[in-house]
């Protein structure tokens, strides 16, 4: 994976193993039924993948991995999804993977984080979105985290670039920290996306809402409001507050 740009930080620790192997494995065994190009030659969406990997966040990291394979099993028949995984932890790390057709070198990728204490680095996914989209398009961006340490008004900033560039953002906030709610409600507004918020029991909803913005990466806005017709939990609670690209 790449390092993604800073100026400075200190060296990072060697982070402390965690338990989500198992998961990892499951997650590998769904994703890998899935076709490498896009279905009936439809173009495969694009989805930057963000997680907070920092200490606080380890109880409920083998349930957010093998929550993960949904987001790519719901989007085979409409085209597929190209996903890039980014995240940091510890002592200013901050990385992100190359956009990958096949799960199984996604999944090789996401075998390999392990949480580790620090702060967070959200301004730095985001800096990263703004150039990958600039490359190329984005389809969407879902993060991932408990808690905000940096400045809510250059986030907010950061956003509202990526919304000019039809980038929307999906903070979902896994806790309740109103500081943190209120920053990632401002990101999701001003970039066009939607927030929502969850916690550890709450495993069914993480799984709609990772479904549903799948299923608007690699479909768009009318794939997100069929599945809702469908009866998917996660459309309804997302197109509300998405805006209409």
């Amino acid at each position: 994976m790449t390092d993604l740009p800073r100026e400075t930080a200190p060296p990072a620790s060697k982070p402390p193993v965690s338990k989500t192997d198992s998961a990892v494995s499951a997650f590998l065994e769904q994703v890998a039924r899935l076709p490498a190009k896009g279905a009936g030659g439809l173009p495969r969406g694009r989805l930057l993948f963000a997680l907070d990997a920092t200490a606080s966040r380890e109880p409920t990291w083998d349930m957010a991995c093998s929550l993960q394979a949904d987001m790519f099993t719901e989007t085979a028949g409409i085209g597929g999804l190209d996903v890039s995984l980014a995240f940091y932890r510890g002592f200013g790390e901050c990385k992100a993977g190359p956009w990958v057709s096949d799960p199984r070198a996604l999944l090789s990728l996401m075998g390999k984080v392990r949480c580790a204490a620090g702060r967070t680095q959200i301004g730095r996914i985001l800096d990263h979105a703004l150039s990958e989209t600039r490359k190329d398009r984005v389809n969407a961006l879902v993060f991932v985290g408990d808690r905000m340490e940096e400045d809510a008004d250059s986030l907010a900033d950061q956003a509202g670039r990526l919304g000019l560039l039809g980038l929307p953002i999906f903070p979902f906030l896994e806790g309740f920290d109103p500081g943190a709610e209120r920053s990632f409600r401002q990101i999701a507004k001003v970039s066009g996306g939607a927030f929502c918020r969850f916690d550890a029991g709450a495993a069914t909803q993480l799984r709609s809402l990772l479904r549903a913005v799948a299923i608007y990466a690699a479909g768009g806005r009318k794939a997100l409001e069929d599945y809702g017709s469908r009866g998917g939990e996660g459309a309804r609670l997302l197109l509300p507050s998405l805006a209409k690209h």
